[in-house]
């Protein structure tokens, strides 16, 4: 069973998940889809054409607009900014300008960060809070800064990997994983 605060909007047309949590003001617009047990935080928006996989955790105040998809097990961070279109003006409508942006499975977004619209951030990777982020995001890849820059590799579990011989291992799950050219991915079982 799901639950929705008093406080809460959802418009008819929405789709809610088993399990899913809607907190304090949130509104959810027609045509949105959350999946199971996601949670919204306070003040959260969803758009018109938003995609949440299972498990997706949005923390407060945070506006998913047309065309953001997040994947299964996504986390975004207090007050981070998705957009939608590339060169925004009151007095212009573009909303057939709308990009895609395409949240994997696992990435964690942190606070106040800001993703630019037609990027995709790949599977487990972590984007650190303030960051703003231009272009694309390899999988388990970690990127800081304005505009964000890789600063390093996460393993699934987000910890900072250290690669000796292009090998590392996560400290917390033992799992392994090697570089391949620009790439990390986590080793066969």
């Amino acid at each position: 069973m799901s639950f929705i605060h008093p406080s809460a909007i959802v418009d008819p047309g929405a789709s809610i998940g088993e399990g899913a949590k809607i907190w304090h003001f949130c509104h959810v617009s027609p045509g949105a889809v959350i999946g199971e047990n996601c949670v919204l935080g306070q003040n959260v928006f969803v758009a018109n054409g938003v995609t949440l996989g299972r498990g997706v955790k949005v923390q407060n105040n945070v506006s998913l607009y047309t065309g953001v998809v997040c994947e299964d097990d996504v986390f975004l961070g207090p007050s981070m900014v998705f957009t939608n279109v590339i060169n925004p003006r009151s007095f212009v409508e573009r909303k057939s300008e709308f990009r895609q942006t395409l949240v994997k499975r696992g990435a964690s977004i942190g606070a106040n960060a800001t993703i630019v619209c037609g990027t995709t951030l790949g599977a487990y990777c972590l984007v650190g809070a303030g960051a703003v982020v231009t272009k694309d995001v390899p999988d388990y890849a970690l990127v800081t800064g304005i505009p964000a820059r890789q600063a390093g590799w996460v393993s699934r579990l987000g910890h900072r990997l250290s690669f000796e011989d292009g090998k590392a291992i996560c400290p917390e799950s033992g799992e392994g994983y090697i570089l391949l050219g620009e790439r990390c991915m986590p080793l066969a079982d």
